[in-house]
């Protein structure tokens, strides 16, 4: 299964009243919440395609590095290529899906509004937690 996965919002809740906890690495913790639930999610060969708006400021070997610090082991990761338009995380998804072939199946997590105006067939496959709370196995039971 393929996996698009946004950060803030998701794995990390966006509370404004509260600066996120950060580990020594300087990024912020995951929520216990949000781990357990993509935890519970994810398979070994499943391949996580990384949405976040910061995915080009680390490499896939630091985010694998980031993800196990908080418990979250990843075998398969990448990320969305960055755009030199100012697209929405909407456009740079559905982007992603007109320039490849997916056979696999496939999850959206993102917290992202844009994601409104995806089609309908991508649509269907988006979890979108709210963002002060972050990921919830609430969240995946109501739209899976």
């Amino acid at each position: 299964m393929l996996f698009f996965l946004d950060i803030d919002g998701v794995m990390v809740p966006a509370k404004s009243w509260k600066a996120p906890e950060c580990l020594h690495d300087g990024f912020p913790a995951f929520s216990a919440r949000a781990s357990h639930t993509l935890q519970q999610m994810l398979g070994e060969e499943d391949t996580v395609m990384l949405t976040t708006s910061h995915k080009a400021n680390y490499s896939i070997a630091v985010w694998k590095q980031m993800f196990k610090l908080r418990g979250i082991d990843i075998k398969n990761m990448a990320a969305l290529p960055e755009s030199n338009h100012a697209v929405s995380r909407g456009e740079e998804i559905m982007n992603w899906f007109l320039a490849n072939h997916v056979q696999e199946d496939f999850i959206i997590i993102d917290d992202d509004n844009s994601l409104h105006a995806l089609p309908h067939f991508l649509k269907k496959k988006w979890v979108q937690p709210k963002p002060f709370m972050g990921l919830t196995e609430e969240d995946i039971i109501t739209t899976c």
